[in-house]
């Protein structure tokens, strides 16, 4: 199984736990992601992502202008998002600990 994969079941938590840390626009969170080593996250996957997430009322956004470039479109974490990202982080340990529990040695 390649990560991409994997990725499918965890990538809203994956996105959360980026805007929990800051405030950030759709590239910057691809970027964010890919620099904590998942390498295989598809653009379109994390804008994908983002919007779902946002029209869940997990996530607020904003714009801010730019005059070098498009304006570019903010998401933060709201109260409901932070209540999703320790109710699917304590699911997800959880779940990494029976894995290494049936592959660890």
């Amino acid at each position: 199984m390649d990560t991409s994969q994997l990725l499918k079941g965890v990538l809203d938590l994956a996105v959360l736990a980026v805007l929990d840390r800051a405030d950030g626009y759709g590239y910057e969170v691809v970027r964010a992601l890919r620099g904590a080593g998942l390498a295989e996250v598809g653009d379109a996957s994390v804008y994908g992502t983002l919007r779902r997430l946002y029209g869940a009322g997990l996530l607020t956004s904003y714009v801010v202008p730019s005059e070098e470039g498009p304006h570019r479109k903010y998401y933060a974490i709201n109260e409901p998002g932070r209540v999703r990202l320790r109710e699917t982080t304590d699911r997800w340990r959880a779940f990494a600990t029976t894995m290494e529990g049936l592959v660890g040695t």
